[in-house]
């Protein structure tokens, strides 16, 4: 398996927490060296070990946050 390289730029906040100590976290993340991204994905307390999660451009995140906003919930 390839090593990947990250560096956690921002964190903009906590969605949520599970009883082992991971949270579910939206952060501003650089990946392999890349352009950072916006990142949803569940982190380990230490932030070593991640879960598979969702990576968005700005204009996609953008986009997304159009859509929740236009849901009836």
């Amino acid at each position: 398996m390839a090593n990947i390289e990250f560096e956690i730029k921002e964190h903009l906040g906590v969605l949520s927490e599970n009883n082992k100590g991971w949270t579910k976290e939206l952060t501003l993340t650089s990946w392999n060296n890349r352009q950072p991204s916006f990142d949803i994905r569940s982190w380990d307390p230490d932030y070593q070990k991640m879960s598979k999660g969702l990576t968005f451009t700005q204009e996609e995140l953008v986009a997304l946050r159009d859509l929740l906003n236009e849901m009836e919930l």
